[in-house]
């Protein structure tokens, strides 16, 4: 029996976020946006459809990337196979 192998349906990669997945991230994620491999993506939910990108180089006051949120149609998938 095969079982497919697929990242969460959100995932983040700031620690602080309750969608931090250490595990997921050191694999390593692709993302393709509305069509286009996207390498920039802070966040993002393939079930509601959007990212998260940094918004150029401001700085929250936490210092912190401000960051915006782009809707259209998320695709993901693991870089690396599972380590066994």
């Amino acid at each position: 029996m095969t079982q497919i192998d697929s990242p969460p349906d959100r995932l983040s990669n700031d620690p602080r976020s309750p969608h931090y997945d250490e595990a997921a991230l050191d694999r390593g994620i692709g993302i393709r946006f509305k069509g286009v491999e996207r390498r920039d993506v802070e966040e993002y939910c393939i079930s509601e459809g959007w990212i998260r990108v940094a918004a150029g180089k401001a700085l929250d006051r936490r210092g912190q990337p401000l960051t915006i949120k782009l809707n259209g149609e998320v695709e993901a998938w693991y870089l690396l196979p599972p380590k066994a």
